[in-house]
């Protein structure tokens, strides 16, 4: 599906077979020598009909198009291997980059960091069989053109400009058009949903980074917000308001789940409120059982770095307490 959003802007939906997102908003910006697509879809042949239909429609030459990934994940960065030509600039941000094409060895280690947060292995191993990331991400390196904050990108009549953004991936970017208050986005501020904070490797505190994202745009002046997945809107200082509280929650539930006593990530997640229909915990998608794990572990951390609770390493895992400060607060609350 195709949607004129204003002169020479386009919306194309990408669907996103069995994912709980649906389809991505991806965003052609037409240029009268060089186009510019934002954002492309899973590595997956069900997005590429989609995006090639979208494609005819515009009568796109993809030689004469260049391309803008605003974060690393699959949905959004994947199909750019099958689109980008030998001519086509390929943006992107520094720290995402590292991460964009990752071996084998990093996904051992990545079931590793859950196991030690008490994550079953035989669970886990079935979730990272899935995980979008891992079969439906790029099918070649790309020489990536590296943007960094401030640099501008300029097509057609639009001038954007890169806000670094990180919180829902390390070196997440959005881009600002000041003549003409319009922000892309990407998975910084959803509307009909929230962007998932996860944890990441060499990352201390990632809902700390995005939390302070979302200040870094806050006064920017927008009048047009236009998201990576579901509706975009005019007003994304009242979302960041929702966004903030919604974290705030997130955080007293994981204190409520320690009140009892320590608990490993894996075993505090199911006290946290999730937007998923499943009856309970152990219902869960093992897939969105790892999202949700990933979700707990960046509010440990937000909480471990504000000195609210602490960690403990034993034999078989790592387990998290409230410091004895909380305890005191909330025991006079």
């Amino acid at each position: 599906m195709v949607e004129q959003i204003l002169p020479d802007v386009f919306r194309m939906e990408i669907p996103l077979p069995r994912s709980p997102l649906k389809a991505l908003n991806s965003y052609l910006i037409r240029g009268k020598d060089r186009s510019l697509i934002i954002d492309t879809g899973m590595n997956r042949e069900e997005c590429m009909r989609a995006m090639q239909a979208c494609l005819d429609t515009l009568k796109v030459d993809l030689e004469s198009t260049d391309f803008f990934i605003t974060h690393l994940h699959a949905d959004h960065l994947g199909l750019v291997s099958e689109l980008a030509t030998d001519t086509s600039k390929v943006y992107f941000n520094q720290k995402d980059a590292l991460l964009a094409n990752p071996g084998e060895d990093y996904w051992q280690q990545h079931g590793e960091i859950f196991t030690s947060h008490g994550f079953p292995a035989d669970e886990l191993e079935r979730a990272m069989r899935k995980h979008p990331g891992r079969i439906y991400g790029l099918s070649r390196d790309i020489n990536f053109c590296i943007l960094k904050d401030g640099d501008r990108v300029d097509v057609g009549d639009y001038c954007f400009t890169c806000v670094q953004t990180p919180g829902h991936t390390p070196g997440h970017m959005c881009l600002y058009e000041a003549d003409r208050k319009i922000l892309v986005s990407g998975d910084h501020i959803l509307f009909d949903i929230t962007p998932n904070i996860t944890s990441w490797r060499g990352v201390s505190n990632p809902l700390g980074d995005y939390l302070a994202s979302l200040d870094k745009v806050y006064d920017l002046d927008v009048e047009l917000v236009l998201p990576g997945h579901r509706k975009g809107s005019n007003n994304h200082r009242k979302r960041i308001e929702e966004l903030k509280a919604h974290h705030q929650a997130r955080l007293s539930e994981v204190v409520t789940a320690l009140e009892d006593g320590e608990k490993s990530a894996f075993h505090i997640a199911p006290w946290v409120t999730w937007d998923i229909q499943c009856p309970s915990w152990e219902a869960f998608p093992p897939m969105q059982k790892v999202f949700a794990v990933g979700e707990t572990l960046a509010h440990l951390q937000y909480l471990e770095n504000e000195g609210r609770i602490r960690r403990t390493t034993v034999e078989h895992g790592i387990l998290f307490s409230l410091a004895a400060r909380t305890r005191t607060h909330r025991s006079r609350s």
